[in-house]
């Protein structure tokens, strides 16, 4: 798909990290962009610096992402491309049951936080990706027989979840279940799907850790060590956008890494 003015974009998650890297890389191929975020307190003004539409939305709430839906189109148009950039987890690192080293006491996973973490991640980008695309069929194609794109973002843990992220892993892998379903279920509407599994990457999520664990973790990627730049994941996600031939993949961007148990 040729990136231009005539293109219109949705990026959820995108006031931060990898979803304002992406907003940034759209914008400088000229593509119309809308943020999806929650956080309503710094959207707005990352919004008008970049030239971007900010929406509130929280993508647990099907109201939220339809209200969404509707100002982005009004003022960008229907939009012909859709990346999946919010996420995260609940409560912390907790074992399925884990067992106090103090006085033997058993405490089963917090049922809420797995479901929470569930409707977040895999439900959310559901959410959006079955909004996004119920619009994009209402489109003509373009000259590349493109009706649209959608990226998600899963994470390594789908495929290698560490002790005590049994909610987040499960929810990430739950993303790279459903991409090559997706791209089957659109494909004779001429809408694509892929998901990126980032690594170890330099997000807000990381900014408040100290420069110990930052090394610690950098330690850990084979090569280059280093963690992972934001604009390397919206890079990739630019050329699955694009891309015609990129459909129904999973896509690591990890330098190597892989995590072990703990």
């Amino acid at each position: 798909m040729k990136l231009g003015p005539d293109i219109a974009a949705v990026i959820t998650g995108g006031a931060s990290g990898l979803g304002l890297a992406t907003a940034k890389a759209l914008i400088a191929h000229g593509v119309k962009v809308a943020l999806f975020d929650k956080n309503a307190e710094i959207g707005p003004g990352v919004a008008a610096e970049i030239g971007a539409v900010f929406c509130e939305v929280d993508v647990m709430d099907q109201a939220s992402v339809d209200a969404g839906f509707v100002k982005a189109r009004a003022a960008n148009g229907q939009e012909r491309l859709l990346v999946n950039c919010a996420g995260g987890g609940f409560g912390g690192p907790n074992k399925t049951v884990a067992r106090s080293k103090e006085d033997g006491a058993i405490t089963p996973y917090p049922i809420e936080n797995f479901q929470k973490t569930l409707e977040l991640n895999l439900v959310g980008s559901f959410r959006c990706i079955v909004g996004a695309a119920a619009g994009m069929m209402t489109l003509e194609p373009t000259e590349d027989g493109d009706r649209g794109a959608i990226v998600n973002t899963a994470s390594v843990a789908g495929e290698e979840g560490q002790m005590g992220q049994v909610a987040y892993a499960s929810a990430k892998a739950g993303v790279i279940g459903m991409t090559l379903n997706v791209a089957r279920d659109l494909a004779s509407e001429g809408i694509r799907c892929n998901t990126i599994l980032p690594g170890i990457f330099d997000t807000p999520l990381l900014a408040r850790a100290k420069p110990q664990v930052k090394a610690a973790l950098s330690a850990m990627v084979p090569f280059p060590k280093r963690l992972g730049a934001a604009e390397e994941y919206a890079a990739l996600a630019v050329e699955m956008l694009r891309n015609g031939y990129f459909n129904g993949e999973d896509v690591r961007l990890d330098g190597a890494i892989r995590m072990q148990p703990r």
